[in-house]
């Protein structure tokens, strides 16, 4: 049985909120046990792509800061 790849995710919050899901089901101990292979495959895939989306946003705030991170205040 071939599986169709996994699509990937529209935003940072949609692969959370699907990542949250899925934890949830796999959690509950009622997945069959294909199922929960295909879970923990596409938890990987949306933990990766929820991670490359972080660094990359780390970069960014680095090249901001002239490469200096400063503690955040509330002003």
């Amino acid at each position: 049985m071939t599986q169709a790849p996994f699509k990937s995710p529209a935003s940072y919050e949609a692969a959370l909120e699907e990542l949250e899901q899925l934890v949830g089901r796999i959690e509950s101990g009622q997945l069959p046990l294909e199922q929960l292979l295909a879970g923990y495959q596409r938890g990987a895939e949306l933990l990766a792509f929820c991670r490359d989306k972080l660094q990359a946003v780390e970069q960014q705030v680095k090249v901001l800061d002239e490469g200096v991170l400063k503690p955040w205040t509330q002003e």
